[in-house]
């Protein structure tokens, strides 16, 4: 930067300060002169590391001894990595000795080494008959499918700019923060002593790219990748292997279903506990972070720290615990109003006219509600009924229903100005379209037909008109099918009521017989509930087993299918 010539440079306090000509209200800082171009720190040195200056010392005078054990011999304990202490674990897969679908296993694991992930096997401590396959994605297999998933990774430090102070408003500031000192500290923000700053190593993100890879910021192979992008990368792989032949012989999810294998999960960074206080030790690790100041029971009424849930579990998820932090904040507005709408029944009980007019009606007969055996009643009976519907049916009520109404128009725009502002400060402006791949099933469902995609130019599977056609309408069908179920579920709902009103009259248990109305609708709402529970249950069964399960070509497609 010719800054003597085009402009001024200016150094003080370490800080570099450049002004461009022409350019008077931005100033760009840059830290110690590295910030531009400096690599970002890896995840693990993000962890607040506490107090413990006095201890380097003596940790280095212990490693100096050989006192303590050497990195391969501390991975190999912790387990989290093979029995080398070299090679990460990020996925793990679980099955039994016994189990009769061995030959599907076998050419799974054979193709699982033919993608280039490391496989190591062990056995249960308790039970002899399970066994753990440990997998482990090196370098170039990570950074193979990085570049095919397109998995955004830092390739530059963010610059953030910063309008220039007049002299008046620095004094001004000043005074302000000086009575902001003053004042309590807001509860509900997170202890800045405990959470990393993770601006500091806040980095633009580009799609990875293996023949552009001096541009990004890697300062150790091994970390580069976090351990989320690390499972989610091996997930991948795994859903795509074939492990027999045929069209729909793929993936891990079927033999999950098939009983091939019991379980399959990545693992966790360590425990989430520790002896000692994380304000003076520090984290153990990332998941001992994220309990303390976002899964802890202590810390409920705190904000979310959604860049940590964001480096730990990934954006998809960092984007849904957004999504629920903002929903549940908005609903105080709501409870609050609904709050004033029940005080202002309660208050307002006594001067309501028509529970007056039910609770003196005592010499008003009502039709008894069976023919054989149900009494007469008077209208006063029913006086709590009306006075408990009155304290959520007043006046005010309409004027809820109206902000309810107002309510969720301006919480959905609201989140959709929330939303830009996490995608903008995650870099995830164009992340669906980057990420969005084609689904397995469906890839190898029609693989032999392709054809060329008309935006990117590569060849892709390609469904026939006729084939998509037929499947939509076997699939309306069913569907129009269970909407007829549920209707007809709910008129036998309307219709048991209607019938065992007198049957419950005419128990032989007084108390049944004495609440008849109240045992009829209490065993009408069970049965609503096994016949929901029931049909649920049918129809994620239909949806997986209909002839559209495979046809959508994305995962959002699919998803909104399911849905």
């Amino acid at each position: 930067m010719e800054a003597s010539s085009s402009g001024k440079c200016a150094l003080s306090n370490g800080n570099t300060e450049i002004h461009y000509p022409g350019v008077k209200d931005i100033n760009i800082f840059f830290d110690d002169l590295e910030a531009a171009n400096s690599p970002s720190k890896d995840d693990d040195s993000l962890l607040h590391a506490g107090n413990l200056t006095s201890m380097s010392d003596e940790v280095s005078r212990l490693d100096a001894e050989g006192e303590i054990p050497s990195m391969p011999e501390k991975n190999r304990t912790n387990g989290l990595f093979f029995n080398d202490g070299k090679c990460r674990i990020d996925y793990i897969l679980v099955y039994r000795k016994s189990s009769p679908h061995s030959e599907k296993r076998e050419i799974f694991e054979r193709n699982i080494r033919a993608e280039g992930l490391q496989m190591e096997k062990e056995s249960s401590i308790t039970n002899s008959d399970i066994m753990f396959v440990k997998l482990h994605a090196p370098w170039e297999v990570l950074g193979r499918y990085a570049e095919l998933m397109n998995v955004r990774m830092p390739f530059r430090r963010k610059i953030y700019y910063l309008h220039r102070r007049y002299k008046f408003m620095s004094r001004m500031e000043k005074q302000l923060s000086r009575f902001r000192g003053w004042l309590p500290k807001k509860p509900m923000r997170l202890d800045k002593e405990t959470i990393p700053d993770l601006e500091e190593n806040d980095c633009y993100t580009a799609p990875f790219s293996q023949q552009r890879i001096h541009h990004f910021i890697i300062n150790n192979k091994d970390t580069f990748f976090n351990n989320a992008t690390r499972s989610r990368i091996v997930h991948h792989i795994l859903q795509r292997v074939k492990y027999e032949e045929g069209k729909n012989k793929i993936g891990l999810n079927r033999l999950l279903s098939n009983c091939t294998y019991e379980a399959a999960f990545p693992l966790h960074e360590g425990g989430y506990r520790s002896k000692n206080s994380i304000k003076t030790h520090g984290a153990e690790n990332h998941r001992h972070l994220l309990f303390e100041c976002w899964a802890s029971w202590g810390v409920w009424y705190k904000y979310q720290p959604l860049d940590l849930i964001r480096r730990y579990f990934g954006e998809k998820i960092g984007l849904y615990f957004a999504w629920l932090g903002w929903y549940t904040g908005m609903l105080f507005p709501a409870a609050i109003i609904g709050l004033f709408v029940f005080l202002y029944g309660m208050f307002t009980l006594d001067s309501c006219q028509v529970s007056k007019e039910i609770c003196q009606a005592t010499n008003v007969t009502m039709c008894p509600l069976c023919d054989k055996y149900c009494p007469y009643m008077r209208l006063s009976d029913s006086c709590v009924y009306a006075k408990v519907t009155h304290l959520f049916d007043n006046g005010a009520t309409v004027f809820f229903a109206v902000f309810m109404a107002v309510w969720a128009t301006v919480f959905l725009e609201f989140w959709k100005r929330r939303r830009a502002v996490i995608a903008y400060d995650w870099d995830l402006i164009d992340w669906e379209e980057e990420e969005e791949e084609i689904r397995p099933q469906f890839e190898a469902k029609y693989s032999k037909k392709e054809r060329l995609n008309p935006i990117s130019g590569k060849p892709e599977p390609y469904q026939a008109f006729t084939d998509k056609c037929s499947r939509l309408i076997v699939s309306a069908s069913g569907i129009f099918f269970m909407i007829c179920v549920v209707i007809a579920a709910v008129f036998g709902i309307v219709i048991y009521r209607v019938v065992t009103v007198s049957t419950f009259a005419a128990f032989k248990w007084a108390l049944i017989r004495n609440n008849s109305q109240v045992a009829t609708t209490g065993t009408a709402v069970c049965i609503n509930f096994c016949i929901i529970m029931l049909l649920n249950v049918l129809m994620k069964k239909l949806h997986f087993f209909s002839p559209t399960s495979n046809s959508p070509v994305l995962n959002q497609m699919w998803e909104n299918s399911f849905t």
